[in-house]
């Protein structure tokens, strides 16, 4: 009967709290069709600019099922490797194959070259591996897969712990009484939430510094452009992940729902993060990426580590994410008007 009891305490326990009840069915569901979306995706195509290349070969790459883009001049099929709308360019010189790769993503990198391979030996032709001449815009033959996904591993870990930790610590503040305190007094709800982002704001610039200089300087991952744009792209992660994870708490009446929203919120940035090639899923999963802060910040993190590229390019990410930051505080002095009325 005791037994019986407490199994009864338990479901009349669950089916008070709906929210949670919910997330233990829905949320494992949710991740794994992101799951089955990106690792079930169709095989990448790679994007081949070609310069003065016989006909024969560029028919042997789009039966390979390669995308193909055809330039009258170098120049423009070096400017559209910089902008990153082709993966590599080919031409010909004499009897070998000049190819030069993007080179940001190892696994792109490798698709180009077993395309060019399978094309050559279609041909039964001098396109073989061992008369291609590969040079690479960025990285080099030697980048590694930490090395590719670095810059999104350290955006992804500084969003989350920040998102986390700074939940459940303002969760804390409301369940232990001291929020409803402080909104006891002529204290404004705007004042209240710089407060609490300030104060919460100087643990996590001192985590972003010391993730990005262990990760750089320490773990040795490439790091081809300017150190303090890291810096700052990654207390610009911060302070989002801070704001979000603040207004998140207001909706939770617990730790447990604040560790819920995980999968909601934290999960899906990660799969439309960079991680996994976005070409190969499907567009309405690509465009749902717009709308995550991660993937502005891995996206000029990668941009300033593995290209090397500088505030020209990074600067709308940046612009982004401060947007982001600011929609976040107005929301939050918003929500604090469910717990007072100024």
């Amino acid at each position: 009967m005791r037994v019986r009891a407490i199994i009864l305490r338990i479901l009349r326990q669950f089916r008070r709290d709906k929210r949670t009840l919910a997330l233990l069915f829905l949320a494992p569901l949710l991740v794994l069709t992101l799951m089955n979306l990106v690792f079930n995706g169709s095989d990448y195509e790679p994007k081949v600019g070609v310069v003065n290349v016989p006909s024969q070969l560029t028919g042997q790459m789009k039966e390979q099922q390669a995308h193909v883009f055809y330039y009258e001049s170098r120049e423009a099929a070096e400017q559209a490797l910089k902008d990153r709308s082709i993966d590599a360019i080919v031409s010909v010189d004499n009897t070998s194959l000049q190819v030069k790769l993007e080179g940001s993503e190892p696994s792109v990198n490798k698709a180009v070259i077993m395309l060019l391979q399978k094309s050559g030996e279609q041909l039964h032709s001098e396109t073989s591996a061992s008369n291609m001449n590969i040079t690479y815009l960025h990285g080099s033959e030697n980048m590694t897969a930490i090395d590719q996904f670095g810059p999104i591993l350290i955006g992804f870990f500084i969003f989350f712990f920040v998102f986390l930790i700074s939940g459940v610590s303002f969760l804390r503040e409301r369940t232990t009484g001291t929020l409803e305190r402080l909104l006891s007094t002529p204290l404004r709800r705007w004042e209240l939430v710089l407060g609490y982002i300030g104060g919460f704001g100087i643990f996590t610039i001192i985590q972003a510094l010391l993730i990005s200089w262990f990760c750089i300087k320490v773990l040795g991952i490439l790091m081809t452009g300017s150190f303090a744009y890291v810096l700052l792209l990654t207390l610009l992660l911060s302070m989002t992940a801070l704001t979000l994870g603040t207004l998140l708490s207001a909706y939770a009446n617990n730790e447990l729902q604040m560790i819920q929203f995980i999968p909601l919120i934290i999960v899906p940035q990660l799969f439309l993060s960079g991680l996994f090639p976005l070409d190969t899923l499907p567009l309405w999963l690509q465009k749902l990426g717009i709308i995550m802060p991660l993937t502005y910040g891995t996206h000029a993190l990668s941009d300033v580590m593995i290209r090397g590229m500088g505030w020209s390019a990074i600067v709308g990410d940046v612009m982004v994410l401060i947007g982001f930051s600011l929609l976040f505080i107005a929301l939050n002095i918003t929500a604090l008007r469910k717990h007072r009325k100024i």
